[in-house]
């Protein structure tokens, strides 16, 4: 009889050394994890993820020793974003803001081009044609501009406070 009780608690023992862990991210985008499964609301049980319980490893740390460069490598945001995803979203806002520049500067180029046209220009129904057109640049340019000021507050404000609300590091997303 003791045989059967000593091998029992050993099994039990194991069962719990090898839980499951889920995990599951709620409507506002916060991540969650348990390892009991009636904690999860029925809405959210189809999009959970198992995942194992890792090992406990040990690690000594000294101080003042650096972190390893898995560590940092290792580090993800709260929606589990790392470094890579933070300065892709930087690099996409900054080739836009590039290409807007160069929009911009050629319609400027047009519409001196056009204003030259106007200024030499003898005929009344020419130079209304060169007006409308050089107003519809001018309108583009607006556009344009408006288009900058938008992808600099993205780049200035929104994304490095939309990083931080997901807690990625603040150097991922420096302009």
């Amino acid at each position: 009889m003791r045989t059967l009780i000593v091998i029992f608690l050993f099994l039990l023992a194991a069962t719990f050394s090898h839980a499951q862990v889920y995990k599951w991210v709620d409507e506002q985008g916060v991540v969650h994890f348990t390892d009991d499964l009636s904690q999860i609301p029925e809405k959210h049980r189809k999009a959970m993820e198992r995942r194992e319980e890792p090992e406990e490893k040990t690690e000594v740390k000294r101080e003042g020793q650096p972190p390893q460069k898995k560590e940092l490598d290792s580090y993800k945001d709260r929606l589990g974003r790392g470094e890579e995803y933070w300065k892709a979203r930087v690099e996409e806002s900054r080739k836009r803001l590039e290409s807007l520049n160069e929009k911009v500067e050629s319609l400027r180029l047009k519409y001196n081009e056009l204003t030259e046209r106007f200024n030499t220009s003898k005929s009344s129904a020419e130079r209304a044609m060169i007006r409308n057109e050089r107003e519809q640049i001018k309108n583009q340019m607006d556009e344009v501009r408006a288009q900058i000021a938008e992808t600099k507050e993205m780049l200035q404000k929104k994304i490095p406070e939309e990083a931080s609300l997901y807690k990625a590091k603040p150097e991922w997303v420096k302009p």
